[in-house]
């Protein structure tokens, strides 16, 4: 296929996965009042503040975008791997609906280590850390921001070891590589947290651990492809 036919491809793909989005962000706002309940599980007993005329209105907005971009994630993740189906082996493109669920699976588990887990210790440290004397406004913009800046970050994390996969499998990298790379794996993931996460250590260390785990499992992985690989 020439290379202006695959752009073409891929613009009409990345409309179907925005037309998706927006179609469920849309549904999910017809339910924002219970989402809201819902995202707001993880504060306890802490109350929201809105200090705006339009400032529940928007949160609510981006309360239903980031659940339209959770809800349309299977046809998205389709849309990728479609897109990347024709350079692959026929055998290789059985595997597309096998791979979008595992993509699903992966980011829904990842979104809810970072829910049940991460948000909840996260929320209770740095609300205390202000201590008695200091009384903590919390909007509801900013919370659902910082919900939604953190589940995305733990679910598209957890992609590691798919992707790791497709870059084994195309040779651009190799578990010998992976392997050589642990200590600058170490360095990015430890970056990476203090830039994503709050600016306390436990918190960060909630994000570096499951993913210095990801990235060994992505070793085994890749290790796994290779073999496969030199068999065929």
């Amino acid at each position: 296929m020439p290379f202006l036919d695959h752009l073409e491809e891929l613009r009409w793909r990345l409309i179907k996965s925005v037309l998706s989005v927006v179609v469920c962000a849309f549904v999910a706002f017809n339910f924002a009042h219970y989402l809201v309940d819902f995202v707001r599980i993880p504060l306890g007993d802490v109350k929201l503040y809105n200090i705006a005329v339009t400032g529940t209105f928007y949160a609510y907005i981006k309360l239903s975008l980031i659940v339209g971009v959770l809800a349309a994630l299977p046809f998205v993740f389709y849309q990728l791997w479609a897109f990347i189906a024709p350079g692959l082996y026929k055998k290789e493109r059985m595997m597309i609906i096998p791979l979008v669920l595992i993509s699903t699976i992966l980011f829904l588990i990842g979104a809810a280590f970072c829910f049940k887990v991460v948000l909840p210790v996260s929320f209770a440290f740095l609300i205390g850390f202000a201590g008695e004397q200091i009384e903590n406004t919390i909007t509801i913009g900013s919370y659902i921001s910082f919900v939604g800046l953190l589940l995305m970050a733990f679910g598209f994390g957890f992609q590691m070891p798919l992707l790791s996969y497709f870059l084994g499998k195309i040779g651009i990298i190799n578990s010998k590589m992976l392997s050589k790379g642990r200590r600058y794996a170490i360095v990015v993931i430890l970056v990476v947290g203090a830039i994503i996460t709050p600016p306390d250590v436990f918190t960060q260390l909630l994000l570096a651990v499951p993913l210095y785990f990801l990235y060994e499992v992505s070793i085994i992985v890749v290790r796994i492809t290779q073999r496969d690989k030199n068999k065929d």
